[in-house]
């Protein structure tokens, strides 16, 4: 447990994990980021942005039908591939405006904007599996100007613009917030891999990730030098595909990094690095060529 939080004020930043059991059964469900992303939209009084590769949480789809009734405007980006799901159309048959990609690469971010103050994202797919099979992360963070720059690319998408062609400008690149230094980027617009190689490159002593999809060569090859240049390098990697020639994980494992498959039974979906216990990388982004170069996505 952490910090008891004083009463009647809100953290800057909450961040939230799924606990999945296995087996998955409706009966063992508990509430958990479903409901507390719910709560947010409920709390929503002028507008919600929503950018979702996949929705099919009937509450989460309920609170922004509530949020349209009650005057809220609410729109939806989402990917081509889930624009059929029951959820988007019941959306759309609440009037709420969808725009999708239409396009083979993915739209694959997993954002709200929340009346420009507030912004989800994560790791978390908006979706029955991500909640309550697969390991996954989401924050709920409280700035103004974060929330600018996902408004912004939240716009750049509803307008049309997918992929490496969006214009790269966001407002506030690096944003100052008591003692932290928070730098968003958006792909493929930008691709964000040579920030996190120099991040690797700069780390003196621990490098630590979970990764559901890792085939970067860059940034396996920098945490496989730091590596061998004695940092410690520790990483959960998703099952799945990770034997493969393409996945990081044998070239890392290589390198004598203390590198594993994960338990989970489904997915273990969290894209992270945490550096020198300081420094943490996260959002939608696959730490992949696609996800630098084609997708759709956030970091």
């Amino acid at each position: 447990p952490g910090p008891t939080p004083t009463p009647g004020v809100r953290a800057p930043v909450e961040v939230f994990f799924t606990t999945p059991i296995y087996p998955d059964r409706p009966q063992d469900r508990r509430p958990g980021l479903d409901e507390r992303l719910s709560e947010t939209l409920r709390g929503a009084v002028r507008t919600i942005d929503m950018a979702a590769y996949d929705l099919d949480l009937p509450n989460v789809t309920a609170a922004l039908v509530d949020a349209r009734l009650r005057g809220v405007r609410v729109r939806l980006v989402t990917d081509t591939d889930n624009l059929a799901n029951a959820q988007v159309q019941q959306l759309r048959t609440a009037g709420v405006p969808v725009v999708e990609d239409k396009r083979g690469a993915i739209m694959h971010h997993k954002f709200v904007v929340i009346d420009g103050t507030s912004v989800w994202m994560g790791s978390w797919n908006f979706t029955v599996n991500d909640t309550f099979r697969h390991n996954n992360h989401g924050a709920l963070w409280r700035n103004e100007q974060l929330a600018a720059n996902y408004a912004a690319e939240f716009e750049k998408m509803f307008a049309g613009q997918f992929g490496p062609t969006k214009p790269k400008p966001i407002p506030h690149p690096v944003i100052t917030a008591g003692d932290a230094r928070i730098e968003t980027y958006f792909a493929a617009e930008t691709d964000p891999s040579p920030a996190i190689i120099r991040r690797i490159e700069a780390a003196r002593r621990t490098i630590t990730f979970m990764t559901f999809s890792f085939t970067h060569d860059g940034i396996g090859g920098a945490m496989q030098a730091r590596a061998q240049q004695g940092v410690q390098v520790r990483g959960v990697f998703e099952t799945t595909g990770s034997e493969t020639q393409f996945s990081e994980f044998g070239r890392l494992r290589d390198a004598q990094a203390d590198v594993i498959q994960d338990g989970n039974p489904y997915s273990m979906h969290h894209k992270v690095i945490i550096i020198d216990e300081q420094t943490v990388i996260f959002g939608s982004y696959n730490f992949t060529a696609s996800g630098s170069n084609d997708n759709d996505e956030n970091c």
